[in-house]
């Protein structure tokens, strides 16, 4: 256990050096306010009117790093700063998550596939630790056998969220780099603007490849562990 909480200690320190950048990038990039005067609002709005795209509503949602897109009711959700401000960081965060509208309206298959996955790892990364402690707490105390297959079907589990994490990757580098295509081609920011919101979506980006590597570490970690337990 204590190899299982050093590379617990490990990833939270790499996300949360990563995370800290990403904060004092758009803390940056807040600054830099936009010449065409648009907020979060006004800017995610006309994405997706660029787009063809009339039927999604874009929102404002309570909170800090809220921003969303909603397929189930076609909303755009922008946390109230994104919303209402006018630079560069809110420009970046309302472009990004439009282009997940525009990745939903072009049904685009990497976005289907983890819209189909969501029961599914609301299940089993819940359930998936447990199986495994308590099949190998089964294990150990009655020998191979029922607690085996019990933690088997955890890491099963476990893997089915891991792949999850690495299917987020495409879906957010893409709804990414539409954003920035589409602020590029409209001219809708100065040079300086783009740089930055191109920087902040590249970390921002750089969380999810975290998460992922978390998620595999950890999954590596647990399937040597049941494994192991049959030496």
């Amino acid at each position: 256990m204590l190899g299982y909480y050093i590379l617990l200690g490990a990833i939270a320190l790499v996300s949360w050096l990563v995370s800290s950048k990403l904060k004092s990038k758009f803390e940056e990039y807040s600054k830099i306010h936009l010449r065409n005067g648009m907020s979060g609002a006004e800017i995610a709005t006309q994405m997706l009117h660029d787009n063809g795209i009339y039927d999604v509503k874009v929102i404002s949602t309570p909170g800090q790093l809220t921003d969303h897109y909603n397929p189930t009711d076609k909303t755009v959700n922008l946390s109230e700063a994104v919303y209402n401000q006018r630079n560069a960081a809110a420009a970046a965060v309302a472009a990004h998550e439009c282009g997940h509208a525009v990745q939903h309206a072009t049904a685009y298959s990497m976005l289907q596939l983890r819209s189909q996955l969501v029961p599914i790892v609301n299940v089993s990364s819940t359930l998936s630790q447990w199986l495994i402690f308590g099949g190998l707490i089964l294990g150990a105390a009655a020998g191979l056998g029922f607690g085996f297959y019990i933690a088997v079907i955890g890491l099963i589990l476990m893997a089915v969220a891991t792949a999850f994490s690495f299917i987020t990757l495409p879906v957010e580098y893409d709804a990414s780099n539409r954003a920035l295509a589409w602020l590029k081609n409209k001219n809708m920011l100065s040079q300086q603007e783009y740089a930055g919101a191109e920087d902040a979506l590249k970390w921002a980006a750089r969380t999810y490849v975290v998460a992922a590597i978390g998620a595999l570490a950890s999954l590596l970690y647990w399937a040597m562990q049941v494994f192991g337990s049959r030496d």
